[in-house]
């Protein structure tokens, strides 16, 4: 794998990276190659470079929504986190894949552009938010996505629309790995600064009290299923407070399992089996994983 080091600059990449210190769970082995790329060339370089010598290829953003298991991430991890540019033209918002959503939302408020407030809480990258079409307090991505530049498997430079991107409830055709995504374009409102930026700190203090944002975490665990809240069937079992390792069912939110004492990947895997199977007897409701499990 130290041919990539003529592709890309010897600083953006790292070896037996520990994965913890890229995800907001921490926790998580180690990745084989860590590739950090700035530009688009670097990560089609990545690309290539994986698909050539039959090397896995692992997307990480910044890691929000992700469990990384506790022996890591064969191959090659590329990490978008520092292909973060963000550009604003007119009615237009385009972000770069590794963008953090909420500073999108920010950059919004600086240039009076009202639609994307619901992200002003969400943590993780644009390219995550477009993954799982992210959405909070009655918005979400779909609601003001137009466009998105993206590397198909093939190594082709293709823009897709949003009704070619499949989106629906915490899903897109980015689910199926046939894509990179490298940026998207966002189209709001011309709207008041005062009024946008009184609703980003009324939904910030709604997310503040309600979450437990003092834990390292993964966010919100599950899917909402049909007819019902996942925190709510998870309270209702009475498993707020259990623990298998350090891994805990938040006492704040149920639908959060919260990293309290160095909880490793299968803590977590274990407690959401745990969580699953509670629900399914108590209520015969299937709880579906909204979060990502990467690796080994």
């Amino acid at each position: 794998m130290y041919e990539l080091e003529q592709l890309i600059p010897k600083e953006k990449l790292k070896y037996n990276e520990p994965l913890r210190n890229h995800t907001f769970i921490k926790l998580g082995g180690q990745a084989d190659v860590l590739v950090q790329p700035t530009t688009v060339e670097e990560i089609a370089a990545a690309a290539a470079f994986a698909r050539s010598n039959r090397i896995p290829l692992t997307i990480l953003g910044k890691g929000s929504n992700t469990i990384i298991k506790d022996n890591g991430i064969r191959g090659i991890t590329l990490s978008l986190s520092h292909f973060d540019q963000i550009k604003v033209n007119g009615l237009e918002i385009t972000a770069q894949s590794g963008a953090d959503i909420i500073d999108v939302s920010r950059s919004a408020l600086q240039h009076s552009l009202t639609g994307l407030e619901f992200a002003c809480g969400i943590p993780g990258s644009v390219g995550g938010a477009l993954y799982m079409n992210a959405g909070a307090y009655g918005g979400q991505i779909s609601d003001v996505l137009a466009s998105a530049r993206v590397l198909s498997k093939e190594g082709e430079l293709l823009t897709l629309s949003k009704d070619e991107m499949q989106l629906g409830y915490r899903k897109s055709i980015f689910r199926g790995d046939e894509y990179v995504v490298l940026d998207a374009v966002f189209v709001l409102e011309a709207g008041d600064y005062g009024s946008i930026e009184a609703k980003m700190k009324e939904l910030t203090h709604a997310r503040e009290s309600k979450q437990p944002l003092e834990y390292p975490s993964c966010g919100s665990v599950f899917k909402r299923p049909e007819g019902h809240f996942a925190g709510k069937l998870i309270q209702d079992c009475e498993l707020q407070g259990t623990r298998i390792g350090g891994a805990e069912v938040s006492r704040k939110h149920a639908g959060f399992i919260v990293n309290v004492d160095n909880a490793t990947a299968q803590d977590y895997l274990d407690l959401i089996k745990l969580i699953q199977q509670r629900v399914r007897e108590k209520f015969n409701v299937e709880l579906e994983t909204e979060v990502i499990t990467l690796g080994e």
